[in-house]
């Protein structure tokens, strides 16, 4: 079973303290042994995933995980990289974020964690999402109620309108969860929790408990 390493995380803990070019260039055979384990580790939940989530065969893991230099062009924040690894594990790579819900996976030190969902879908998707929750609410609300969601998840996460969008009654019994703008599962790890041999065990089990809510999220497909 492939691991989380702590060179791994050692590597992004530096990196936070010298983010430079200079440094980097120096420290590049730490950067390609912790992104070959975090690639790795990626795969093999991948593998994983397919067992329940069919859909995900044939993926591979460098069309999911996101490069770790940054795009300063329009941000205050000038940092040359990342200091992070993260992977969107969704139908198709990364690149189809915007139209299918799926698996993330966040290494980084102090603040890894496990996400998916959909993540401020696009308009049709999104108004195609509302319109599921108001048919059939309850749906949803059984799945982020169930046992198996709550062992990981403490409900859904994300932005939510003051007021209801337009087309939707704010006497509609589901119009809170109507109301919000992204619809995720989250939960955190320490970094003691992520380099435990069961590491593996937990991110694919917590994957395997948010499936229900991805398969809810699929109906801009229907």
């Amino acid at each position: 079973m492939v691991n989380i390493e702590r060179s791994t995380i050692e590597f992004l803990k530096d990196l936070s303290l010298n983010n430079d070019r200079l440094w980097f260039d120096g420290n590049r055979s730490r950067y390609a042994k912790a992104r070959s384990n975090y690639e790795a580790f990626v795969q093999a939940v991948l593998d994983e995933i397919v067992t329940f989530d069919p859909i995900y065969k044939g993926l591979e893991a460098k069309s999911c995980i996101f490069r770790i230099n940054r795009d300063t062009r329009f941000s205050h924040d000038k940092s040359v990289y990342k200091t992070n690894f993260g992977a969107f594990m969704v139908r198709g790579g990364k690149k189809n974020g915007d139209k299918y819900p799926g698996y993330y996976l966040h290494i980084e030190p102090g603040s890894s964690f496990v996400a998916g969902g959909a993540y401020i879908p696009p308009s049709p998707w999104l108004k195609a999402i509302r319109e599921e929750i108001s048919e059939s609410g309850e749906k949803l609300t059984a799945i982020i109620n169930s046992r198996e969601y709550r062992k990981y998840f403490s409900g859904l996460e994300g932005e939510k309108l003051k007021v209801p969008p337009r087309g939707f009654l704010k006497d509609d019994p589901h119009i809170e969860l109507i109301k919000m703008k992204s619809f995720l599962a989250e939960k955190s790890f320490s970094d003691k929790e992520v380099l435990a041999a069961d590491f593996f065990d937990t991110v694919t089990n917590a994957f395997r408990a948010m499936k229900p809510l991805n398969d809810f999220l699929i109906v801009q497909n229907n």
